[in-house]
């Protein structure tokens, strides 16, 4: 497979891996206080994406397929045995049928306020940026974040938008101390947009040092020579870890659906 993947431009299959396990916040994509299950709002939120044109979820779980049939959710069932969302996105693209040259996009199942543009800005970063094998989307940071917090990602881009390199620590070092604006990081968010043939030729190779020392998968198809085109987008959605952002996320929810 060439760095450069071929894509097809008129539509994309988004997929959103949804388990039951989480450490700070158990169970958390079933959280239903909105009377909508957690990941549930994410499908509602990237169905208005404008070139989505199915929307799906990839689980191992019975109950989370249970609490989305209702809403006439498409739900893949995976294997238990998956080490992350990307191993368990790849099964349900082979499941589905999905042609190599197929667009797809790997949203997160805990993003309940996920912006259909980012779905969009997705795709965008993949076929707008020479030779990118991914895209993916990055924002400002906004007046609250901190970026040195560890949890939240940064990413620093080439002029023509490609990632130079994605990190948990601060980047760039800034040794003069002027705080160049081009220079700054941006926050990275977790979605994704390739191609079936990519996917499958990224999960078949092995985790990079990069990868395993940062914890961030995306570093291995830096490792491995392939360009990830990043689009910045203006708002960066709210993803739920805790009891505590839940919480705030249904406050809002009702303020907004009175």
């Amino acid at each position: 497979m060439s760095p450069a993947a071929s894509h097809n431009q008129s539509a994309a299959t988004v997929i959103i891996p949804a388990r039951l396990g989480s450490t700070r916040f158990p169970e958390k994509v079933l959280a239903d206080r909105t009377g909508r299950p957690l990941v549930q709002h994410v499908v509602d939120s990237v169905k208005a994406a404008a070139r989505a044109k199915l929307v799906c979820v990839a689980t191992d779980s019975e109950r989370v397929a249970a609490a989305l049939a209702p809403f006439g959710t498409r739900v893949v069932m995976t294997s238990r045995d998956h080490p992350n969302g990307t191993s368990r996105l790849n099964e349900a693209a082979a499941v589905l049928g999905l042609a190599d040259d197929a667009v797809i996009v790997n949203a997160q199942g805990d993003e309940p306020e996920m912006q259909a543009a980012i779905i969009d800005a997705a795709l965008a970063a993949l076929q707008d940026t020479p030779g990118a094998s991914m895209g993916t989307v990055a924002a400002r940071f906004g007046p609250d974040e901190d970026p040195r917090d560890p949890n939240l990602v940064k990413v620093v881009r080439a002029r023509d938008g490609r990632a130079l390199m994605f990190s948990r620590s601060l980047i760039p070092f800034d040794r003069s101390g002027l705080g160049l604006d081009g220079a700054r990081p941006l926050r990275h968010l977790g979605v994704y947009a390739y191609t079936r043939g990519f996917l499958a030729a990224y999960c078949a190779a092995e985790a990079t040092p990069l990868e395993q020392t940062e914890q961030l998968e995306q570093l291995r198809a830096l490792e491995m020579g392939f360009a990830i085109g990043v689009h910045e987008v203006a708002n960066a959605p709210q993803g739920i870890d805790t009891p505590a952002q839940y919480e705030a996320f249904v406050q809002r929810w009702k303020r907004e659906h009175p």
